[in-house]
Parts: structure tokens; sequence; C-alpha cells
């Protein structure tokens, strides 16, 4: 009876063994297709190591990460919205696993993005931000969410009414009614931006989508021509900004490079 328990238990132990060299052989090859651009291999090896041990996180993030991949935004078909959401489907796995893992929120929040699903994308990229309220790139993103929805709001009107580039909207009808439905976008996302600057002080594509934000609220400062002026203003200078902190960085990348040779 104890040899029977015995040899029961050994079995046991050299089964599990066997699984985890199962396991690490599949995380490896997966991580070679990967690293070849084979994302459809990659997929297969990872989801046989997520089978051998369904709670391992990182398994799960690989095999998200290697969805996403393939994921192409723009293309309405079948096939990729399943990559699209079997992406996201892992990245809850992972969350399910352990909640605080931004890698896998902001996976989410970036999917969503290029899914053009807005609302969902600013709700996750809050969520990074209340785990990791250093990251720059979460308010960033915000940002740019927020400029995106009322930068086609706004230029959809502008079209209505014939408006040619330059001319201004203030003294239009028209311009109230966007003010009313922008400015808490405008406002957000200037904030937004605003905190990734400050986190990043030569983020140079925070200071891209400021000046655009300035020029958003620039067109609703209905009535207001002097307020329009100053926006405007505002932005010419973030523009300027924004092409002297490119050149620095580009000196500075140049500098370092034959620094190394």
């Amino acid at each position: 009876m104890w040899q029977t328990r015995s040899l029961g238990f050994v079995f046991a132990v050299a089964g599990a063994i066997a699984s985890a060299g199962t396991q690490a052989d599949e995380i490896r090859l997966g991580i070679a297709q990967y690293k070849q651009n084979r994302y459809e291999s990659a997929v297969e090896h990872f989801k046989k190591a997520a089978e051998a041990d369904p709670g391992d996180e990182k398994v799960h993030l690989y095999l998200a990460t290697a969805f996403a991949q393939q994921y192409i935004p723009g293309l309405e078909s079948s096939e990729n919205a399943k990559l699209g959401a079997d992406a996201i489907s892992e990245y809850h796995k992972v969350l399910e696993l352990n909640s605080g893992s931004v890698e896998s929120i902001k996976g989410i929040a970036y999917l969503y993005l290029q899914m053009k699903n807005f609302e969902e994308s600013k709700i996750y990229y809050k969520k990074a931000i209340s785990i990791a309220p250093d990251d720059p790139e979460s308010y960033y993103s915000v940002g740019v969410i927020d400029w995106t929805e009322t930068y086609q709001l706004r230029m959809e009107v502008r079209a209505k009414l014939g408006l040619k580039p330059g001319h201004s909207m203030i003294y239009t009808h028209e311009c109230w009614e966007i003010r009313d439905h922008n400015q808490g976008g405008i406002q957000e996302g200037m904030d937004m931006l605003t905190e990734a600057l400050r986190l990043r002080p030569d983020y140079d594509d925070a200071m891209a989508y400021i000046n655009l934000m300035d020029r958003e609220r620039a067109d609703v400062q209905c009535g207001d021509s002097e307020s329009n002026r100053a926006d405007l203003k505002n932005a010419d200078k973030w523009v300027d900004l924004t092409i002297t902190t490119k050149q620095r960085k580009a000196e500075h990348s140049d500098k370092k490079t034959l620094e190394q040779r």
C-alpha cells in the first residue's frame, strides 16, 4: 500500500517536472518565433504554454502581445476583429491574476485606441494613470484622444459651413454649440498634455498636441477675437518650441552616436 502511494507520488512529481519543462520549451519557442515576426506560430506555442499553466501571468501577456501584433487598425474583417478581441481577452486574463499590471491595462487601452473606441481607450488609460501616476505616456494618450474627438466634430461643422482654412468660426451661430460640446474635452486634453510635459519636460509630441489643442480652443472663442488671437499666438509658440526640442534631441543623439564610434 505504502509502495503504491509512493510510486503515485513519484509519477505525479515526474509529471509536474515534465509539464514545467514542456511549458518552458513552449515559451522559449514562442519567443524565438515572435522575434522572427512569426506571430501566428508564436501564438500556438504560447497557447500550449498557457494550457500547461493557466496561472502563469507572463504567458498570457506574451500571448496578448502576439495577438496584438497581428491586429491591423482600420482593416474591416472578422479575422482581424477576432485578433483584437483575443488580444484584449488575454490582457484581461493577466489582470485576473494581477490587477495592477499596467502593461496589460495600457495594452487594452492602445488596442481600443486603434479600434477607434475612444471612450473605452480613455477609461483604460485613466486606470493606468491611477496605478502609475508618474507615467507621462498615459496622460499624453488621453490628451491625444481628447484632441481627436474635438477636432473631428469641429471640422465636420466647418465643412458644413464651407469655411476655408484660416477663416475662424467664432462669429457663427454654430460656434456656441461646438463650444458647449467640446469645451470639456479641450480642457481635459490640455490638462493631460500639460501633466505629460511636466513629467517629461522634453516630450516634443506632447508639445505638438498642446499647439493643436490651443488651435481647437481658438476656434471656439465665440465672439471673442482677442482670445482667439491669443490662443493662436500661443499655439505658434508651441510649434517653435516643438521644433527646437526635436532639433536639440537629434543633435544630442548624433553626438552620442559619434562618441560611441
